[in-house]
């Protein structure tokens, strides 16, 4: 670059004659300099290229490269965003191939083969794209959130076809967990009962499969039971239905379905209630179905605290008479009103099942309301039905079937009795009566009496059990 200075004329001057200016160059501007000397200080000028040009502005022509220069900025230009649509596209190919993997590795290709092997699973049961549920959720958005749990969260969409769902996302990363995951789908998608909640689908494109089921709007049974000033909703009819319906639910699974089923996680938090308290079982990760022609199944032992059947947990060996033991101890919510687990007044952890099967105050035990509500209504065989269903003996309980029945006459004659009190509802109530004597037997052998008196240390059983059990959600 060149920078000479002309002395004794200012850049006005010098102008004025183009033969003696020296700023030759069209991209050349004059630029006003002082010069100081021996003999003093002299105005003077020196000439410069314009922006984005260089080169010898006191020659024609002398300034160049000012086109290199717009170029080499749209070359920037387009280079970057180059850059960011090349990355875009890399990412969406990356998310793609990621999505492709989750979805084999979470089982896609066998729900393919079963959805697309039979018409009525393929119709009940669709999968997801990832995409389809965040926009159902407004990408997850926190506010659609209904349900939080220390496995992961439940969410409510709206699906394209407008029905309103409930998406169960799980923030466990384990196999076992996925594999509980698939195992619900795969036997909700073969389960078609009123009083089972229903699965619309899942999505396979994430680490953990999320399930898509019919959202229910009115908690759990045991939101209604264990309320916070512990003076439940629930009428004593209510809560009757409640157990009838729950037990027609099981029966259904372990005999009546195309496989027997057993549920494996029978509890209050599982028994979904919709706008007008009817039953909707729900949380089929743990269960197992087995072959027609077996009584049970060795598995790894699996429930949850409080509603874990003794005897399975000492063997092994999964039956249907695990669901009843499971069962029983929702019968003792439901009368009681209090938890599974509960505290006493000491602060002490109490086992509720054990108060059925050792406390002779039960009735002192019982929720103020049933007391009230259901003493002169089938409460007293509704309490020998729960101690039947919480023998330490499987082989002592009756089947979910048996005990469907029995819950079913108690509310026939109940209702019967409510509508009618000739001598029809006397007869009524004679069977009521002997439906009581045949609840009211002794129910309990002279071993089973040696037995119990050895169930007060079935607590601390269950404290063991508590550091070896993987706890279902």
């Amino acid at each position: 670059m060149f920078s000479w200075v002309i002395q004794y004329q200012s850049c006005e001057e010098a102008m004025q004659n183009r033969t003696t200016y020296a700023c030759r160059s069209d991209q050349s501007i004059c630029l006003n300099a002082n010069i100081t000397n021996s003999v003093g200080i002299h105005l003077g000028y020196r000439c410069k290229c314009t922006d984005g040009y260089e080169g010898n502005p006191y020659v024609s022509d002398g300034c160049e490269g000012g086109i290199l220069g717009v170029s080499t900025g749209v070359g920037v230009l387009l280079l970057g965003i180059s850059f960011v649509v090349i990355s875009r596209r890399w990412r969406k190919r990356k998310q793609k191939e990621t999505r492709k993997r989750y979805f084999r590795q979470n089982h896609g290709l066998l729900l393919q083969q079963l959805i697309s092997s039979d018409a009525d699973i393929a119709e009940k049961t669709k999968i997801f794209s990832l995409k389809d549920l965040e926009k159902s959720t407004n990408n997850f958005d926190d506010t659609r959130i209904v349900g939080r749990g220390g496995h992961g969260m439940v969410y409510k969409g709206i699906l394209s076809d407008q029905r309103v769902a409930a998406i169960k996302k799980s923030k466990i990363v384990k196999k076992k967990e996925i594999d509980q995951f698939i195992n619900e789908v795969a036997l909700l998608s073969q389960i078609n009962h009123r009083h089972v909640v229903k699965l619309f689908g899942c999505c396979l494109e994430t680490e953990v499969p999320l399930l898509v089921y019919e959202f229910i709007s009115n908690g759990t049974l045991s939101d209604h039971l264990l309320m916070p000033n512990g003076n439940s909703s629930l009428s004593w009819e209510d809560r009757l239905r409640i157990a009838t319906e729950t037990a027609g639910t099981l029966a259904y699974l372990h005999s009546a379905a195309s496989i027997s089923i057993f549920h494996r996680d029978v509890k209050s938090s599982n028994i979904l209630l919709d706008d007008h308290l009817t039953v909707k079982v729900s949380d089929f990760g743990a269960s197992r179905s087995i072959p027609v022609d077996q009584t049970h199944i060795s598995t790894g032992v699996q429930g949850t605290f409080g509603y874990l059947d003794p005897e399975y947990y000492q063997t092994g060996q999964l039956t249907e008479k695990s669901d009843v033991y499971s069962f029983g101890v929702i019968l003792d919510e439901l009368l009681t009103g209090k938890r599974s687990i509960f505290h006493s007044e000491d602060g002490e952890n109490m086992n509720l099942s054990m108060h059925f099967v050792q406390d002779d105050r039960l009735v002192e035990f019982l929720e103020a309301r049933v007391v009230k509500e259901g003493m002169e209504e089938g409460l007293h065989e509704v309490i020998q039905l729960a101690q039947m269903c919480l023998q330490l003996k499987g082989n002592d309980r009756p089947t979910m079937k048996e005990v469907e029945f029995r819950l079913q006459s108690l509310r026939r004659i109940k209702k019967q009795s409510r509508n009618n009190w000739t001598d029809k509802g006397h007869a009524d109530s004679e069977c009521l009566n002997a439906v009581s004597t045949f609840l009211g037997k002794n129910i309990y052998s002279n071993s089973d009496n040696m037995a119990i008196q050895e169930a007060s240390r079935n607590y601390s059983l269950e404290k063991e059990m508590m550091s070896s059990l993987n706890y279902s959600r």
